[in-house]
């Protein structure tokens, strides 16, 4: 029986690094290769984090007959590209948040995994973070009761990399980009239930020098059931990331903050070198973070994904969660270009991608 997963890496940018450090910690990976199409990058990335191999063109992980699994990691522009690819060249897959830019792209991808029989894992790790999955336990035991209200967000001031900004190579702003994490986190925390309708407010409020794309956005979904969840999110906060949840029930609530929660509260005249993903200074008084990779879930979801692919668990996300959460955030784009409320069931548009609903519109 097979007990080691030889890895690839693809992408060497913030997600790749943050794929590698959650596979550090997982004894059963093996991380072997990874790819850049920068010149120069792989080679650097490889050397910091001791990997054999590197390459700038991705399929030369692909035609390696040594390695079973790749995470991707690249921008959402090419997740479509380096799925069908990883899948036709039977590699089980990790796909970053979030899964493609539109319907077309996600169905394609879905296609392709299920024609090669391979195993793919959506990367979306509030899954794993531990408050969120000790959230998950105290609702599955009955803790609060029946839940009615749940809210996620998740802020800071800007993305990592500047094709973010382009709603063209993106498809779309912050909705899509931390949304993805809100809408996803209420599916599981609620067994994912059929949506009832979504109603959202968007707008570009800071960074209209840089964007066409929302930096700021509300979203209401409620679900069958009765239950209603609330995704708030932000490029538009400043002073560091915030990633916190609140879930109301018949019987009690409960309430997690990931990032202040395991800081130390530090006050610094001269500054130092790192507080916190996002923070702009570490002057004056500051939230200083330590093991946040561990606290935000992302070794936890490696766990898994190598669990999965050596066949101990079934994915906690799937491709068609992916797909799912995309077809929410249609929705909620077209309905902040309506101004109105969108039923379920609906029928997203297939090759426009989600902003488009909103931009037109507006």
């Amino acid at each position: 029986m097979q007990d080691k997963v030889r890895v690839g890496v693809i992408g060497s940018g913030f997600i790749g690094n943050i794929h590698v450090d959650g596979l550090k910690h997982v004894p059963e990976a093996e991380i072997v290769a990874v790819a850049s199409k920068t010149p120069g990058k792989a080679r650097a990335f490889a050397d910091q984090w001791r990997i054999p191999d590197a390459y700038e063109d991705y399929r030369d992980i692909l035609q390696r007959d040594d390695i079973d699994a790749v995470t991707v990691g690249v921008p959402n522009y090419l997740h479509e590209e380096v799925v069908i690819a990883a899948a036709e060249a039977g590699k089980h897959i990790m796909c970053e948040k979030p899964f493609a830019r539109t319907i077309e792209e996600a169905q394609n991808m879905l296609a392709a995994v299920k024609k090669a029989s391979v195993k793919l894992v959506y990367g979306e790790m509030l899954c794993f973070a531990p408050k969120y999955a000790r959230a998950k336990k105290l609702v599955d035991e009955g803790a609060v009761g029946k839940v009615f209200r749940i809210k996620q967000s998740e802020e800071h001031d800007g993305p990592h990399s500047p094709w973010f900004w382009d709603v063209n190579l993106s498809g779309g702003g912050v909705l899509l980009d931390m949304g993805c994490h809100s809408i996803e986190f209420a599916r599981w925390i609620l067994d994912r239930p059929p949506v009832k309708s979504v109603w959202a407010s968007l707008g570009t409020y800071v960074h209209q020098d840089k964007t066409q794309g929302d930096d700021h956005s509300i979203c209401v979904i409620e679900f069958a059931g009765g239950a209603v969840a609330i995704a708030e999110n932000s490029w538009g906060k400043t002073g560091g990331i915030e990633d916190r949840c609140e879930i109301y029930g018949s019987h009690g609530n409960t309430m997690a903050d990931l990032i202040h929660g395991n800081a130390l509260i530090t006050h610094s005249k001269t500054g130092y070198g790192y507080a916190v993903e996002k923070a702009d200074t570490t002057t004056g008084w500051t939230f200083t973070g330590f093991e946040e990779e561990w606290n935000y879930g992302f070794p936890q979801e490696m766990q898994h994904f190598i669990n999965v692919v050596l066949g101990r668990e079934q994915p906690i996300e799937t491709g068609e969660d992916g797909l799912e959460v995309l077809k929410i955030i249609y929705a909620a784009y077209q309905s902040a270009g309506e101004g109105r409320r969108i039923d379920f069931p609906y029928d997203p548009p297939t090759v426009e991608k989600p902003i488009d609903l909103w931009l037109k519109a507006t």
